[in-house]
């Protein structure tokens, strides 16, 4: 498996990726998934991939062989939107010639890629291609798009990018977030790729492969967690003793009873609410 992210800001493009694959507990490797395609003062695209890796790989091969055939390649794309088409041109044809024997052995056909960059002086585009070759493109209601094992880092994504956020802090963010995804799940792993695109530079513009020793990323790992657990227990616990006061967990305005199964044959059954202690008017008090 894998965990990419990607995010479409007013500043720029950042990209992250992880590096491991597996088939089975016993068979993990490393292998890169981001692909730059860079030509300085034209263009920068970047290419991110899950799913079955045979298929990614043979989905980067159709686009080499595009551009062997001297045709409608990504390199010549007039824009981010064109290119993103030639992309799933690429993996129908892969479906078309790999689809039928992975379906005979019980294998689905399944890729999926986060496609972004600038071409000339068109904006910076963001895409997610699925496996039919179908894809769309980032907003500003959801400027980012995950692929593979996206949900343990989704929120603080959520709670943290918008269009205006700056390059550095979503930087951060995805590194957050992908350290959420380390920490919960063994397919994904080190070492990450992780590029950050200013935008009209037409030029990758920082770029960092970042495995266990890295300083920066193992102080974000140590801090996140520290601070999360602080926030943690500053949070009050709930309140169960005073149903009238503000904020309390049990308010008298509604009925607070579980639903219960009634054993077979047995009497309807009268329950008391639940007890509400009251508060101990000597509590906490001086002797």
């Amino acid at each position: 498996m894998t965990y990419c992210v990607a995010a479409r800001l007013d500043s720029g493009l950042v990209f992250l990726s992880d590096s491991r694959t597996n088939a089975g507990v016993d068979q993990i490797s490393v292998f890169r998934k981001m692909t730059v395609f860079e030509r300085p003062g034209d263009r920068v695209m970047v290419l991110m991939t899950s799913g079955n890796l045979a298929v990614s790989q043979a989905v980067l091969n159709a686009l080499a062989r595009q551009q062997d055939d001297g045709g409608e390649t990504i390199w010549n794309a007039p824009d981010m939107f064109e290119a993103t088409r030639r992309i799933g041109a690429a993996v129908r044809d892969v479906y078309r010639s790999e689809a039928p024997a992975l379906h005979e052995q019980g294998v689905d056909f399944n890729v999926n890629m986060i496609f972004g960059g600038q071409i000339g002086a068109e904006r910076c585009r963001l895409f997610q291609i699925y496996s039919a070759g179908n894809f769309i493109e980032a907003g500003q209601e959801c400027p980012y798009f995950q692929i593979g094992e996206a949900k343990y880092g989704k929120p603080i994504l959520d709670r943290v990018l918008r269009p205006d956020t700056s390059l550095d802090e979503a930087a951060k963010c995805a590194l957050i977030s992908m350290d959420s995804t380390l920490r919960s799940n063994i397919s994904v792993g080190l070492p990450l790729d992780l590029l950050v695109y200013d935008t009209n530079a037409l030029r990758v513009t920082h770029f960092a492969s970042i495995d266990e020793h890295n300083e920066y990323f193992r102080m974000i790992r140590g801090t996140w967690g520290e601070r999360l657990r602080q926030v943690f227990a500053e949070i009050p616990d709930p309140l169960w003793t005073n149903p009238d006061a503000p904020g309390t967990l049990v308010p008298p305005t509604r009925v607070h009873q579980p639903l219960r199964v009634e054993p077979d044959n047995a009497p309807q059954a009268s329950y008391p609410a639940p007890q509400v202690l009251a508060e101990d008017p000597g509590k906490d008090q001086p002797n």
